[in-house]
């Protein structure tokens, strides 16, 4: 699925974690190269999204 890059750094952790579990479930939990390249954006994306919610001081607790 493509997307567009500047709205998916505004995207959620638990939202791209949604899309990461959506794609192995689809691969059937084997990825081809296309599907580990699009693993590694999204596992990526999800990092930088779990480090912005813990240093953001508007975070809810």
């Amino acid at each position: 699925m493509a997307t567009n890059p500047a709205s998916e750094s505004r995207r959620t952790a638990d939202e791209v974690n949604e899309e990461i579990r959506a794609l192995w479930l689809r691969c059937g939990g084997r990825l081809s190269t296309e599907q580990r390249r699009e693993y590694q954006r999204l596992v990526t994306e999800w990092a930088t999204a779990e480090a912005e919610s813990h240093s953001s001081p508007t975070r809810a607790a």
